[in-house]
């Protein structure tokens, strides 16, 4: 993974391939359309003043994400400088905002890919700055390349490895606040960045064995407590739902417990992730054209995993418990059919009118297996409906909760850390259409408001008084486009943010 450094170097004297500077659009600036931004100073003497319109002429505009390349002027050790476009220039006395500055970084980092080492000279004004620009450095550079000919990805990068090095400038790099903002970046980019590769990582070599054993690996190396049931131990158990889903596969299901403790903890949260490895829709089949990036539908289980391991990384005075629900849904001849009835963990029976609505049924054992230690709140994850990728659109998710407050406490999270997100209803007349002639509740309800209807499902195996909330992360679980800013091609990684910063606000009593 690129290393993430700092440096107290003036620009011009850093040994590197590369320096990155800032440029915003400003039509008040004497060089008309373009400024250059706080932190490259150095670089636009060396300019004599004039690197805005030197940018001007070769066409930059200063938009957000753009990139323009120019040979370093003499005396740089450098030979290349990149300018990367911020958008517009704040009003006085604004620095750039966060996200701003973490989707610059990200856009400049995989405009390097081949490049060792690349010095950063955004304009970071305190140590969250720091962290944004870290992030989007680490994050921007991130390439998925284990099943590409010689272990480069030929498609996005050309062939080139990601940027080895990126190098942030600044005065204060010495700074202790600094310094734990670039390990924080380093350690949180690190685990979502590992998430990407296990949602990148084909079916075949990922089913819920592989995955439990990915995270068996991890509970060793972060000291975390670490639970798997096997198919026996599910039966065993009760956990109709998980052994449902996964009944037609020959790959068995799993369900995971990844717990990290800290000693000065006063809370408990409590992670879910969907963990469909593979879905095929089951007997409900999905329609050609829908297959292709199934492999993706375990993001919900990927986000949770990396969530509890930065935790842990972090040192977060708080309990996190995740649960991954890991389950493979094929048809076969033992497969679930449509109108079979599965008594799930929680004793509540559920009539399958669709075996492709199969994400709730592994959630739902999940959700009650974690009610069952009574955290402060229940947090659950899942690339679950279609629906919600209608409402919201690829790159905001979803936020269901049974308490208002705490719905807008993980909207103002998301918001915190870059991530798009907006509150969803609950609307209770929807409840009855998951009435069932036969069962306590069917697996479907009204086709209109489906995302609506899956939660108001998934509250059904909420224990009693439990705060919970539900974040549907089908749209930017998987990007199907060109990649943007930090944001890859592939898995995202979505939602691993908002739950660290969820549990970093458990920590400090802030989250209520």
């Amino acid at each position: 993974m690129t290393a993430l450094t700092l440096s107290t170097t003036a620009a011009p004297g850093l040994r590197a391939d590369a320096i990155v500077v800032g440029v915003a659009k400003d039509s008040g600036s004497k060089s008309g359309d373009l400024v250059v931004a706080p932190g490259a100073e150095s670089v636009d003497e060396a300019y004599d003043g004039k690197l805005a319109d030197v940018l001007g002429t070769l066409g930059a505009s200063g938009a957000e994400g753009e990139v323009t390349k120019l040979p370093a002027p003499s005396g740089f050790k450098a030979p290349l400088v990149l300018a990367v476009g911020l958008g517009p220039r704040p009003e006085k006395d604004a620095g750039y905002e966060a996200e701003v500055l973490r989707r610059a970084a990200g856009a400049a980092a995989r405009a390097l890919a081949g490049t060792k080492t690349a010095g950063f000279a955004l304009p970071v004004a305190d140590a969250a700055g720091t962290a944004a620009v870290g992030e989007g450095a680490l994050l921007g550079a991130y390439s998925f390349d284990a099943y590409k000919e010689n272990g480069k990805d030929a498609d996005s990068r050309d062939g080139k490895a990601p940027l080895g090095e990126a190098v942030l400038l600044g005065d204060n790099a010495g700074d202790e606040a600094h310094k734990a903002a670039v390990a924080r970046a380093t350690a949180l980019a690190e685990e979502l960045n590992r998430a990407r590769d296990l949602i990148n990582t084909p079916p075949n070599d990922l089913n819920p064995a592989a995955f439990a054993a990915v995270a068996e690996d991890a509970a060793e190396k972060h000291g975390l407590k670490v639970q798997v049931l096997d198919e026996k131990a599910l039966a065993e158990g009760g956990y109709g739902g998980i052994l449902g889903v996964g009944s037609g596969s020959a790959a068995a299901p799993r369900l995971v417990k990844l717990s990290y403790t800290s000693p000065k903890a006063k809370k408990h949260l409590a992670l879910v992730g969907k963990g469909i490895t593979y879905d095929s829709g089951g007997i409900s089949l999905k329609p050609a054209g829908h297959n292709e990036t199934m492999k993706c539908d375990m993001a919900g289980a990927a986000a949770v995993f990396a969530a509890v391991v930065a935790a842990a990384r972090l040192g977060l005075e708080v309990n996190v418990t995740g649960w991954l629900a890991l389950a493979e849904n094929m048809p076969s001849g033992s497969a679930t059919r449509p109108g079979d009835v599965l008594r799930m963990f929680s004793g509540k029976t559920v009539e399958v009118l669709n075996t492709d609505a199969e994400g709730r049924l592994v959630l739902a054992d999940a959700l009650w297996a974690a009610s069952q230690e009574k955290p402060d709140a229940i947090v659950d994850v899942a690339t679950l409906t279609g629906a919600m990728v209608l409402a919201l659109g690829s790159r905001t998710f979803g936020i269901m909760a049974n308490d208002d407050a705490f719905r807008s406490a993980i909207h103002e999270a998301a918001e915190e850390v870059g991530e798009e997100a907006w509150p969803m209803p609950m609307p209770e007349h929807l409840r009855k259409g998951m009435d069932s002639p036969t069962a306590d509740l069917a697996n479907m309800g009204e086709r209109m408001g489906g995302g609506l209807v899956a939660g108001l499902f998934l509250r059904e195996f909420v224990g009693e008084g439990i705060t919970w909330a539900h974040l549907d992360i089908a749209g930017p679980a998987f990007n199907e486009s060109g990649p943007f800013g930090y944001t890859p091609k592939g898995g995202t990684g979505s939602a691993v943010r908002t739950l660290v910063r969820l549990a970093e606000l458990a920590a400090s009593g802030d989250l209520g």
